[in-house]
C-alpha cells in the first residue's frame, strides 16, 4: 500500500518534503500541495510533478482525502491545520516547532492521540547516519553510561532566510515567542532526549545579541547568541547556539564512563576520542593518528554511501519519513515519541522564560544605572 500525502504550506522547506517523499515511491506519494498563495503551490507542483494544487486546504482534504498531511507552514498555524487535518482522518507530520505554546503542543497531541492518529515532526538530524551509529555504539556499551553531552548549532545570519527575516519587522519569526532562536534550537533539544530522560529538566539559559545593526523595532529583540545548561536527575547537558562563531559548526559530543563520542553533522562523521596507550610522552602520540585513522574510516565510509547515492543532505529525512510511514502501515510507534515532542516544546518555553528574567534584570539595572 502507498499512502497518499498532501504537503500544505509551499515554502523552501516544503521542496525538501516533497524531494524526500517521491524517494520513497513504495511508501507514499503526494498528491496534491496547498498554499493561500495560489502561485506558490502551482511553482511548487510544477516543480516536482505533483498532480494538483490548491489555495484552499479544507478543499484539498475533501477532495483529496489524504492519509497524511505535512504541514510546512510558519508555526502559528501548525495546531489549527493539523487539528483540521486529524478530524478529516489524517495523520500529520508537522515541521518544527511544534507549536508556539507548550499548551498549544500538549492541546495538538492529545487530539492526535484521542483520534488515534500519528504525529511526527521534522527533526531530521535525529535519524541521520551518523546518529543511528552512535545509538548503535550506545547499545555496543562503547560509551558506557552516559553522562554529559554537549550540543552545538552554529547560524549564519547571512544566508538567505537570515537576510530575510532580518529585512523587515514583519517577517513570522518575529511574532515567535523565542524568534530566530524559536525557530531553530529544537536542534540543540531533540538530541538530548535519548539520553535525558526527566519529564521536565532544569534549564539555566541565557542570551545576548552581538550584531552593531540596531533598526529600533521587532528586530533589536533577536537573540542571535545562546547557552544553555540542561540539568537531568542523571545526565546533563550544555546546548550552544551561535551567529558568529566559525567556522559555523553544527555538532554533539557526548561524554560516557566509557569513553567520549563526537558527531559532526556537517562532514557526516562520527569519532571516538583517544586514549593514551604508552607511558608519559609516548602516550601523547599516539591519539593523533588514532584519531585521524578514525577520520579516515569515516571519509571512506562517505565516499562509499556517496557512490550508493545516499549521501545528501536530506539522509536524516530520508530515513524519518520511511519509518514514519512504516510506523502508520505496520500500526507501530511513531520514529519519536510525542511524549518527547512535548518534552522539547517544555524545554523551549523554559528557555524564553529565562530569556525574558534576564532581559528585565538588565533593563532594571540599566534603568537605575541612568537614575543614579
Amino acid at each position: 500500500m502507498s499512502l497518499k500525502v498532501a504537503v500544505v504550506g509551499c515554502g523552501k522547506i516544503a521542496d525538501g518534503h516533497v524531494e524526500v517523499v517521491q524517494k520513497l515511491p513504495e511508501l507514499a506519494q503526494v498528491v496534491a500541495v496547498c498554499d493561500l498563495e495560489p502561485l506558490m503551490a502551482e511553482q511548487l507542483a510544477e516543480r516536482f510533478g505533483v498532480p494538483r494544487h490548491y489555495d484552499d486546504f479544507d478543499a484539498l482534504l475533501e477532495k483529496e482525502k489524504p492519509d497524511v498531511v505535512h504541514i510546512t507552514t510558519p508555526p502559528m498555524s501548525h495546531k489549527p491545520l493539523a487539528l483540521r487535518a486529524v478530524e478529516a482522518g489524517c495523520h500529520v507530520f508537522v515541521e518544527k516547532p511544534l507549536a508556539p505554546r507548550y499548551d498549544e503542543a500538549v492541546e495538538l497531541v492529545n487530539a492526535v492521540e484521542q483520534a488515534g492518529k500519528k504525529l511526527c515532526i521534522g527533526y531530521m538530524h535525529h535519524y541521520d547516519p551518523a546518529m543511528i551509529a552512535l545509538r548503535e555504539m550506545i547499545a555496543q556499551g562503547e560509551l558506557g553510561e552516559p553522562v554529559h553531552i554537549e550540543s552545538y548549532y552554529g547560524y549564519s545570519l547571512a544566508g538567505d532566510f537570515g537576510k530575510a527575516l532580518m529585512a523587515t519587522p514583519d517577517h513570522w519569526v518575529h511574532r515567535l515567542p523565542g524568534k530566530l532562536l524559536h525557530n531553530t534550537i529544537d536542534h540543540i533539544f531533540y538530541k538530548l532526549t535519548d539520553y535525558i530522560h526527566d519529564d521536565r529538566p532544569e534549564i539555566i539559559a541565557t542570551g545576548n545579541r552581538l550584531r552593531p545593526q540596531r533598526f529600533g523595532d521587532e528586530r533589536d529583540d533577536l537573540h542571535d547568541e545562546l547557552r544553555l545548561i540542561v540539568r537531568g536527575e542523571k545526565v546533563t547537558a550544555y546546548g550552544t547556539f551561535s551567529s558568529f562563531a566559525q567556522p559555523m559548526a553544527h555538532y554533539m559530543r557526548i561524554h560516557g564512563t566509557k569513553n567520549t563520542a563526537q558527531i559532526d553533522f556537517t562532514s557526516r562523521t562520527v569519532t571516538m576520542l583517544a586514549h593514551p596507550t604508552l607511558p608519559s610522552a609516548l602516550g601523547r602520540l599516539g591519539p593523533a593518528f588514532e584519531t585521524a585513522m578514525s577520520f579516515a574510516r569515516e571519509g571512506v565510509t562517505n565516499v562509499m554511501r556517496f557512490a550508493r547515492s545516499e549521501f545528501h543532505f536530506f539522509a536524516g529525512f530520508i530515513e524519518l519519513f520511511r519509518r514514519y510511514y512504516r510506523s502508520i502501515l505496520d500500526g507501530t510507534p511513531p520514529p519519536y515519541a510525542h511524549r518527547d515532542m512535548l518534552r522539547v516544546s517544555r524545554m523551549l518555553e523554559d528557555t524564553w522564560a529565562c530569556l525574558e528574567a534576564e532581559d528585565a534584570r538588565r533593563n532594571a539595572a540599566s534603568s537605575a544605572g541612568r537614575d543614579a
